[in-house]
């Protein structure tokens, strides 16, 4: 199967499903699983993507073995027309955590797509208020990565946001301690 997904051969997926109906099920009891859907991905095989979303939706927001959802891998590899589709498909796969509790917005901080970055904050304003594992912002990772245009977008949707929680975001994600208690401020001295 993961050979279908990496050549982007639906009719060997259909062909295999044949031969055991129950085995997409069997995958998706798995709790983490690298999936055909991470597979086709990473690769970038968009309509393989989209014939498995249709197969298992769950696929979208499991993780693999190493904490990574399939949008993360998409945006580890650069598949910014990937994110895109798996976008139309559900929203809210921004807000997937994954491995140290990273979503996607603080993966395309680090992959320096100012573009793509407004369009996943567009989509998922939410995402702007969760934390890593080592209790970081996303303004903290902007100013880490020397992303001063991602911080400088950050900040100027909390002023311009209609979003109803913005000003409370803008009050206490500007001023949020990470796991060593410093700030953004904090970093940026640093």
């Amino acid at each position: 199967m993961m050979v279908a997904a990496q050549i982007e051969d639906i009719n060997l997926l259909y062909e295999l499903i044949q031969n055991d109906l129950y085995v997409l099920q069997c995958i998706d009891d798995v709790p983490f699983f690298h999936t055909l859907l991470h597979v086709a991905t990473s690769f970038g095989h968009i309509e393989f993507m989209i014939e498995m979303i249709k197969l298992k939706s769950t696929f979208a927001k499991k993780l693999n073995q190493a904490g990574f959802s399939p949008m993360h891998l998409s945006l580890q590899n650069d598949r910014t027309q990937t994110v895109l589709r798996l976008l139309r498909f559900d929203e809210d796969l921004v807000c997937v955590k994954g491995r140290d509790d990273l979503t996607p917005l603080y993966l395309v901080v680090q992959t320096r797509n100012i573009d793509l970055l407004i369009k996943l904050l567009k989509v998922c304003p939410e995402a702007i208020e969760h934390v890593t594992v080592r209790d970081e912002t996303v303004f903290h990772l902007a100013v880490k990565n020397d992303m001063f245009e991602a911080f400088q977008v950050f900040v100027g949707w909390l002023i311009r946001s209609p979003n109803e929680f913005a000003q409370r975001w803008e009050k206490e994600l500007l001023s949020w301690t990470d796991i060593d208690g410093n700030t953004v401020l904090h970093i940026t001295t640093i």
